[in-house]
């Protein structure tokens, strides 16, 4: 964005119609196929040049004792992960983003699922994630690398289009080739699925190097990376951060809630806000901007991203799975109040990417002045490697 940056200015109700009529955008529902728990599968989509790109991406967290700081390194940087891959593109469109989670190596956990559990499929709710991320508590362990990453790959619905992304992260500190199920064969199955393992050291380089994780990464054409999982992540505040809690809020209060998964997603989304405020108001600043881009949607639950997804989305809804404020309208009437949030959505959304852009200048002058040592984390790692992985499938990464 070009413009100035100014204080959102509330447009009257017949403005807000009026934009409205460009704001709804229709674009086909993603259905995934049912996926057998016995071998490698794929989602049921036809390989057409129109679907929208997805990157899906696994991470497999280590959450043994002493592995507190790579959980805490991932729930501090997921919103930084997101806002990086809103700028993939791919032939000029943009890229969807899925994400699932797998803790292993806690003996909380069941001996008989190798001390593993897939915290959440494959999902664009990006609330799901950060939910799933700050649920994570470390204890044990029984570190089965191979194992994990043979569950990642059997029990999630994986893309099969060419043109998409699949991406295994694995993160912790323990010899790679522990457990039952040995590495090379699982990591050999995953490359067989069209899916790239990528494994992350948390420890020294050579140290990592010489248990497996470096090996564990070549033999699927995936990155190795060795990261300080202890390293604190510091939220530098910003001038920009109080106006961009404020539209936050207001962002939120554009989400229209409907049907059995209304009120749970809309308490979710409020939580996350909640957790990420309690690491730091800068850090609430990077979700806010994430949510303002291209990859947060949550049309399961909203109104507005549904009727983007599906123009008839309004039609089908009976009027018990409506919100109060839209008992007794007609259709009309509710494609007008949907429209409405739809435009004053957009309207928060565009001064949130504004002030974010400033935000991020003013951190990168900050940081240039203090010169400090950079050091390798959680998301270095993501990034560079989907980065150098996307290239390879003509994806660029640029700003929106």
């Amino acid at each position: 964005m070009k413009s100035k940056l100014t204080h959102s200015v509330k447009p009257s109700r017949v403005t807000i119609l009026a934009l409205s009529l460009c704001a709804v955008l229709s674009a086909p529902i993603l259905v995934h196929a049912a996926n057998p728990a016995t071998q490698p599968t794929v989602a049921g989509q036809a390989q057409n040049p129109l679907t929208q790109p997805r990157i899906q991406l696994a991470i497999l967290l280590d959450t043994s004792n002493s592995m507190d700081g790579l959980i805490d390194q991932a729930r501090n940087q997921l919103w930084r992960v997101v806002d990086e891959f809103s700028k993939a593109r791919r032939n000029g469109r943009s890229a969807r983003l899925e994400v699932a989670v797998f803790e292993y190596g806690n003996d909380r956990l069941s001996g008989e699922s190798g001390y593993i559990r897939k915290v959440t499929d494959l999902t664009g709710d990006l609330d799901r994630v950060s939910e799933a991320l700050f649920s994570l508590t470390t204890n044990g362990g029984n570190e089965y690398c191979g194992q994990v990453i043979d569950q990642a790959t059997t029990q999630l619905q994986w893309s099969h289009a060419e043109q998409d992304i699949r991406a295994i992260f694995i993160a912790g500190n323990e010899p790679f080739s522990q457990g039952p199920v040995p590495y090379r064969e699982a990591v050999t199955k995953a490359k067989a699925a069209g899916i790239v393992v990528n494994t992350i050291h948390a420890g020294s380089y050579d140290e990592g190097r010489g248990s497996g994780w470096q090996d564990g990464a070549l033999l699927a054409g995936g990155d190795y990376m060795s990261i300080d999982h202890n390293h604190k992540i510091a939220h530098a505040p910003a001038p920009q951060d109080a106006r961009i809690a404020e539209l936050n809020q207001a962002l939120n209060e554009t989400y229209i809630p409907f049907g059995k998964q209304g009120h749970t997603g809309k308490q979710r989304q409020l939580e996350q806000d909640a957790n990420t405020l309690g690491i730091s108001p800068a850090l609430l600043a990077k979700r806010a901007k994430s949510k303002a881009g291209s990859l947060y949607s949550n049309r399961q639950w909203d109104l507005v991203d549904a009727t983007k997804d599906d123009e008839q989305a309004l039609r089908n809804l009976d009027e018990s799975e409506l919100p109060e404020e839209m008992s007794g309208m007609n259709l009309q009437q509710r494609e007008a109040y949907v429209s409405a949030k739809a435009a004053e959505r957009e309207q928060i959304k565009q001064e949130i990417a504004e002030l974010g852009k400033a935000r991020d200048r003013f951190i990168t002058d900050s940081k240039k002045q203090a010169a400090e040592a950079h050091q390798t984390t959680v998301d270095d790692a993501l990034v560079s490697s989907i980065r150098k992985q996307g290239q390879e499938k003509d994806y660029r990464f640029a700003e929106e």
